[in-house]
């Protein structure tokens, strides 16, 4: 992907992977409340081909997002990835009710890696970050150790299923015990 515009520039990680500082986040794709098929996915493909055309070189995306929904619509969008980079989010999964409850023990995660690696039909994924957070709105950091959750994830990509690693909601306590596990490539909220 070779673009003369870059949306906010780029930045280059200590890993040596350039993403643009504006990405895509697919979570609206899915239906009312991240829940189920869009109204219209036809137009949920024209929206991800646009954002990669107007520069824009990583997606960032989750498999609880629909559930599997907006991972089926990134991967009919945009594989093979050809210069696109992927980020999947692991930490939550979707209950019967639309809730969103954590999910980030070792066996959990493993699952959550698994089904993003189905679900976008890759062997590898690009990115993976781990949302942590929660807190009395949902969406704030929570103090605490992410050794156990960030450390099944480290395992995973000495294994070959990520490539590397970020964090979701985190304080710099937690980035900072994160980098003493393993690379911490991005940070986001």
């Amino acid at each position: 992907m070779t673009h003369e515009r870059t949306p906010g520039g780029t930045f280059t990680t200590s890993e040596g992977i350039t993403f643009t500082r504006e990405g895509f986040g697919a979570m609206q794709l899915a239906g009312p409340r991240v829940w189920g098929p869009p109204a219209d996915r036809d137009e949920a493909l024209r929206v991800l081909r646009a954002a990669v055309e107007a520069g824009v070189n990583h997606v960032d995306t989750a498999d609880f997002y629909g559930p599997h929904v907006v991972n089926e619509i990134v991967r009919e969008a945009l594989a093979p990835y050809d210069g696109v980079h992927v980020v999947a989010k692991v930490g939550s999964v979707r209950d019967e009710n639309g809730g969103w409850p954590h999910a980030r023990s070792p066996e959990q995660l493993r699952a959550q890696v698994e089904s993003n690696l189905r679900t976008l039909g890759v062997e590898a994924l690009d990115v993976v970050n781990l949302r942590l957070g929660g807190g009395p709105d949902g969406h704030s950091p929570v103090p605490g150790s992410l050794a156990e959750p960030f450390g099944a994830l480290a395992e995973l990509r000495e294994q070959g299923k990520i490539q590397h690693l970020g964090l979701s909601v985190v304080d710099a306590a937690q980035v900072a015990e994160a980098q003493t596990i393993a690379p911490v490539v991005m940070v986001q909220n």
